[in-house]
């Protein structure tokens, strides 16, 4: 299984609205990623390692797929639209990692 990592830097001043994510950006990421798409499960940072520290990374998003050729083939021709939508929630410069699940 591809999980593609998606993490949303916590600097100071970065501005972040779950809500827009999880109500507008979430179903339009997996309306355009169907049928390849497997999952997705979102993480907002609580703190960092001590609690009560800020936490390193605002949100967390991990996407399920089958194989490094579905996730690609599914988002190369919705790339535009996906990435647009990013400025309307946040203005962090979010990271994408590719890994591979291994439990």
């Amino acid at each position: 299984m591809l999980v593609v990592t998606v993490l949303y830097p916590n600097e100071e001043g970065t501005k972040f609205d779950m809500g827009y994510y999880l109500d507008h950006h979430i179903p339009l990421v997996r309306r355009l990623l169907t049928p390849a798409l497997k999952g997705v499960t979102v993480q907002q940072g609580v703190s960092g390692e001590r609690a009560g520290s800020p936490p390193h990374y605002i949100a967390i998003c991990h996407l399920l797929f089958e194989s490094s050729e579905e996730y690609e083939a599914s988002f190369a021709p919705h790339a535009a639209e996906i990435v647009a939508d990013v400025p309307k929630y946040t203005d962090s410069k979010p990271l994408v990692q590719l890994g591979k699940s291994m439990m």
